[in-house]
């Protein structure tokens, strides 16, 4: 009951939040009309639409987007024929009837409203059409439904719960409604100027129509509107203590040592750790132990490469699990090892199996997922995890992880981060030779590196840390005032660094996830040591971003990585990991690294470097 009284408070608080300007005018447009027959009928169809299109898009990601998109334009259009009935209606009859014909009929039956009943059907239309354009603020309330929804699946609680946060909204805007009628009704009582008010209307609907076209209504509005209301919602949600955890997010930045967050003592889970190499051709043994059944592979969105699989179908089977998202440098680099074992010891009973569990919203498509396993030429069976289903099963908590089980289904090693690939492998060999009864012989072929970003970091040198740019997780920010949250800001660079020091120059939104460039020539300078470093680049539009970086304040030359030429120039092209620098060598002192964004709608995740 909380959850539902959280909901239904954080949508009440919508209304003061400046991201529902867009929606008021066709709201307020229908003030001087019966409430009963006018107003709610639009309430209720601004309600269904919204929590319809949240459910959809919750249940079936990106097909609902893109059908959201197409209802958009078409309310779009729907609601500029209303504010053009509004100033012209003569003009307007005459231009919409035979193109426009159910806007014809809409703005025919708006404009006899009078009539007992008549406007209940074209109110409720026209609600429909507004709950389509409706992008309410992404404060803590609305985002802690999400992430359920994301974490636990969605469900018949999650349409309930934005259905509270929708009803919470239509209450406040019903109150504005009738508040709103009656300042009409004096106005036009006693000034005698209903016309002028209707036309003024209009106006404003075709300017609300204008900005939500423009991307206003999801752009500029709601990265300034949430300051509005973060402080009042978050308040209340400290308060209640209400809301799922997220999973955590650690990433293994180091090969051989264990993530900061991560289990203390060794690279195992729940489990000894290994016992020493043994010479050139790795460890002579693993120390195993039977940690428990593997659990169900249920839940998956997706399979890529293979129908889906079960648990019980690989009873027999050795198989490795291995949890990895594409945007991860750290699983990036493991990659062609998990390849590589899984092309030679699939003849004598191993099946690999990555499960691709997203830490980035955009790691959510299908089309960016297919496009990753062709770029890194992955052959083995993929399962797409967006509601976290398998991460859960597992009780995972590293980007990446491999679970090694045994033919019996039982997991016997689980390794946390990347490195150690020759203990990992000798893992396998053990597993095979207690399924097949026999040693498995040969030299060990998980020995050479990937190229480009998946080249093994450089674990001989110590290099600076993964760095979030949103203020969910953001370290060593250095900027003069800090970060401002959800509001666009001129950010100024410091004049100097401190080790693994960065800051923002230009116009930017530093959201929770990421930080989005405003206008161009917006920078990020990061004082850093590593040979490689990266970054999750992506787009806020389709249109590609020109960046500039610099080393020291020079072009990278020789020192450039494979997303950039010599000269520094590169081009963010999609959602993905960029890599920006590859220096030939590392030399004993940090470096300063520039990039530059010279258009604007570009989306900053993190650093990463190796």
């Amino acid at each position: 009951m909380i959850l539902f009284l959280l909901a239904y408070l954080g949508g009440v608080l919508t209304i003061v939040s400046p991201c529902i300007l867009p929606v008021l005018p066709f709201v307020f447009a229908r003030a001087d009309r019966r409430f009963v027959t006018s107003g709610l009928p639009m309430l209720v169809g601004l309600c269904l639409a919204f929590v319809a299109v949240a459910s959809l898009a919750s249940v079936a990601g990106g097909w609902a987007v893109q059908a959201n998109a197409i209802g958009r334009w078409i309310a779009i259009v729907l609601l500029a024929i209303f504010g053009v009935t509004l100033i012209f209606p003569a003009l307007a009859d005459r231009l919409t009837r035979p193109l426009v014909s159910l806007g014809g009929r809409l703005s025919a039956s708006i404009e006899t409203h009078d009539r007992p009943g008549g406007a209940v059907a074209p109110s409720l239309a026209l609600g429909v059409a507004t709950g389509l354009l409706w992008a309410p603020c992404a404060g803590p309330i609305l985002g802690l439904i999400l992430t359920g929804a994301a974490l636990q699946g969605a469900n018949a609680k999650t349409s309930l719960l934005l259905l509270f946060y929708a009803l919470g909204a239509a209450t406040s805007l019903g109150l504005a409604l009738l508040v709103g009628g009656r300042v009409f009704a004096a106005m036009k009582k006693s000034l005698h100027v209903g016309e002028w008010v209707r036309k003024g209307l209009g106006v404003l609907v075709l300017a609300g129509v204008a900005a939500i076209a423009l991307g206003l209504d999801t752009g500029f509005l709601t990265q300034v509107s949430t300051a509005s209301t973060t402080s009042l919602e978050q308040g209340l949600l400290d308060k209640l203590h209400a809301g799922p955890k997220p999973p955590s997010s650690n990433v293994m930045m180091a090969g051989p040592t264990a993530p900061q967050d991560a289990p203390k003592g060794a690279m195992m889970k729940d489990g000894p750790a290994m016992s020493p190499s043994g010479g050139a051709g790795g460890p002579s043994s693993v120390a195993l132990q039977d940690v428990g059944p593997m659990p169900p592979l249920a839940g998956a969105t997706r399979w890529f490469n293979a129908p889906p699989l079960t648990s019980d179908q690989l009873k027999g089977k050795v198989v490795l699990i291995d949890f990895w998202t594409y945007s991860c440098i750290n699983c990036l680099r493991a990659l062609p090892y998990v390849e590589q074992w899984a092309k030679a010891y699939g003849p004598q009973g191993l099946v690999v199996i990555g499960v691709h569990t997203p830490e980035f919203a955009f790691e959510k498509q299908v089309p960016n997922v297919e496009k990753a396993i062709r770029t890194f030429a992955i052959t083995y069976p993929v399962a797409m995890d967006n509601d976290y289903a398998l991460w859960k099963a597992f009780n995972n908590e590293s980007w990446p992880a491999h679970y090694f089980i045994d033919a019996k289904g039982h997991i016997r090693f689980v390794k946390l981060g990347e490195g150690q690939y020759p203990e990992s492998e000798q893992v396998i060999r053990q597993l095979l030779a207690e399924r097949n009864g026999s040693p498995v012989g040969g030299a060990l072929v998980g020995k050479g590196a990937g190229s480009g970003v998946e080249q093994a970091a450089d674990f001989d040198d110590s290099f600076s840390p993964e760095t979030y740019l949103g203020y969910g997780r953001a370290a060593h920010f250095q900027s003069p005032g800090g970060e401002r949250k959800d509001q666009a800001f001129a950010y100024a660079l410091p004049g100097a660094y401190q080790p693994d020091g960065w800051g923002l120059g230009g116009s930017w939104t530093v959201g929770k996830e990421s930080a989005t460039s405003m206008a161009p020539g917006a920078k990020v300078v990061f004082r850093f040591h590593a040979r490689d470093l990266h970054m999750v680049l992506g787009a806020a539009s389709a249109k590609p971003v020109r960046f500039r970086i610099t080393i020291d304040g020079k072009p990278p030359g020789d020192d450039h990585g494979v997303d950039v030429d010599a000269q520094g120039n590169g081009l963010v092209t999609g959602q993905k990991l960029y890599q920006l620098v590859r220096q030939k060598a590392v030399g004993q002192n940090d470096r300063i690294f520039q990039i530059e964004f010279l258009d604007p709608g570009v989306q900053a995740y993190t650093f990463t470097f190796g």
